[in-house]
């Protein structure tokens, strides 16, 4: 698990490889349960949502928030890409979530599908 979310910060910026499903789901569902305990711990402290600037240290965190969700962002976004490889789809399947509703549902489905011999691997 932990060589799963290390590959995933290791390979932030690679689209031409492969990666599994484990490799997928577990810094997919790490990176969801981290951002809503840390977003709950700087809404308890502030004592309002993370969006609402009302001084510079409010700006100072929304624009570490804007930053590195930039940042994670592009690692998973070139994770899912892997993904797909690694189901021998191109990468450019990832444009499917533009479909309203069945689009997020069938990008979810390539994401759970098993390893197939690709030409990435």
């Amino acid at each position: 698990m932990i060589e799963s979310y290390n590959r995933f910060w290791e390979k932030i910026f690679v689209v031409n490889e492969s990666s599994g499903r484990q490799d997928y789901w577990v810094p997919t569902i790490v990176n969801y349960l981290l951002a809503v305990i840390i977003v709950a711990i700087i809404q308890a402290i502030t004592g309002h949502p993370i969006n609402e600037i009302y001084n510079y240290g409010d700006f100072f965190t929304v624009s570490a928030k804007n930053i590195i969700m930039a940042i994670a962002w592009i690692a998973n976004l070139t994770l899912a890409i892997r993904r797909l490889h690694d189901t021998d789809r191109s990468g450019w399947w990832i444009l499917i979530q533009i479909i309203p509703i069945i689009g997020t549902i069938w990008f979810v489905i390539l994401m759970l599908l098993p390893t197939k011999a690709n030409r990435w691997a």
